[in-house]
């Protein structure tokens, strides 16, 4: 194997939390928090150790780089993987014997997966033109009970982003924990809202089996079901944990990816979605993991560009550390704070931003 492919299949380190998982699912005691001790834990350690590399590819590396199919490929095992470790999961909760400890550390390994695996990777997949790969993205957030995000935030956020109108971008002196509160329902929302419009412009009813947010309430419920039947209603209790665990960690991105920014407003539009309207991360680590969501600002400036050649750019506001390290500050509110607040008002006196 060549070094340019070698250099492609970088991003199969995010396997590692996959293994732990299953390492969790088949034991006990401490050894079911080895995916939190990864994620939160020795990947934040490891990214406060090395320095962000803001390097882009050249033209023509990009080019080669934009239609490889082993980019491609590296997202679409992740759906069997996801759905693999779900059902092991599911068995392993079945197991008798096991303490509270056990099955939290096991619901914790399955919302990591959910969050990481699921609709990261959703997330990716979701911005493709393709229909199998949309169909990939939806699967996927099934597993996280999050299939509304598919219209939401292809629709909604990437419009509305930095501005008072999106319910997924926080807001300049907002807790995570309001936050949470706020974009879940008011995205769920905003979903009926978008597909109804999307409807009315077709001449069709919203109460109708095309409403896909009609679809997705029906696959979800079905599907929730179906794991209540096959392997107990205890046991899908412990798979809606896992999935609220899931958004929730999907929900603390998004806090950290666009806090306190806000777009200007002239007259009745908003300006155009620019690169210091998301926090950015270079961190090398937290890039890979998570396919380059961290270098977000590029990712929200032209949305179509896929994770692979995703790019610095250096207007792009800087988080401190990658986006685990700062998931974990977000949890603290008075920290937070301290550490992001006076960023944005630098940004707002050099007029880049001002407070959302």
């Amino acid at each position: 194997m060549n070094r340019k492919k070698l250099n492609a299949l970088r991003y199969m380190n995010v396997l590692v939390l996959p293994i732990l998982a299953w390492i969790s699912f088949n034991s006990k005691g401490w050894i079911t928090y080895l995916p939190l001790i990864e994620s939160f834990i020795f990947i934040p350690l490891l990214e406060l150790a090395y320095t962000p590399d803001p390097s882009n590819l050249t033209e023509e590396k990009e080019a080669l780089r934009k239609d490889d199919p082993i980019y491609d490929w590296q997202l679409y095992i992740m759906v069997p993987i996801q759905f693999a470790l779900l059902v092991t999961f599911l068995f392993s909760m079945q197991e008798v014997g096991l303490t509270w400890v056990d099955k939290v550390g096991r619901i914790s390994a399955m919302g990591l997966m959910c969050g990481v695996i699921g609709i990261n990777v959703a997330h990716e997949l979701g911005h493709r033109k393709t229909w199998y790969e949309q169909l990939m993205a939806k699967a996927l957030l099934m597993t996280s009970l999050y299939m509304h995000f598919f219209i939401e935030h292809n629709r909604g956020h990437h419009k509305n982003v930095s501005t008072k109108e999106d319910p997924s971008s926080a807001r300049y002196g907002e807790m995570l924990y309001t936050f949470w509160v706020r974009s879940v329902v008011f995205a769920y929302l905003s979903a009926w809202k978008l597909e109804a419009n999307r409807l009315a412009k077709k001449g069709k009813s919203s109460f109708s089996i095309s409403n896909e947010m009609i679809q997705f309430q029906l696959i979800q419920v079905a599907f929730t079901l179906g794991i209540g039947f096959l392997f107990g209603w205890t046991v899908m209790g412990y798979f809606i944990l896992a999935a609220v665990m899931g958004f929730l960690l999907l929900e603390t991105v998004n806090y950290i990816e666009h806090y306190g920014l806000e777009r200007d407003k002239k007259g009745d539009a908003y300006e155009r979605v620019m690169p210091h309207h998301s926090w950015n991360s270079d961190h090398k680590i937290g890039r890979i993991i998570l396919f380059e969501l961290s270098r977000h600002s590029d990712h929200h400036y032209i949305a179509s560009r896929k994770y692979q050649i995703l790019r610095h750019i250096d207007e792009s506001p800087q988080m401190p550390t990658g986006y685990p390290g700062m998931m974990i500050l977000a949890t603290i509110p008075p920290l937070w704070f301290a550490v992001m607040n006076p960023r944005i008002k630098k940004m707002r006196e050099s007029g880049l931003a001002q407070a959302a």
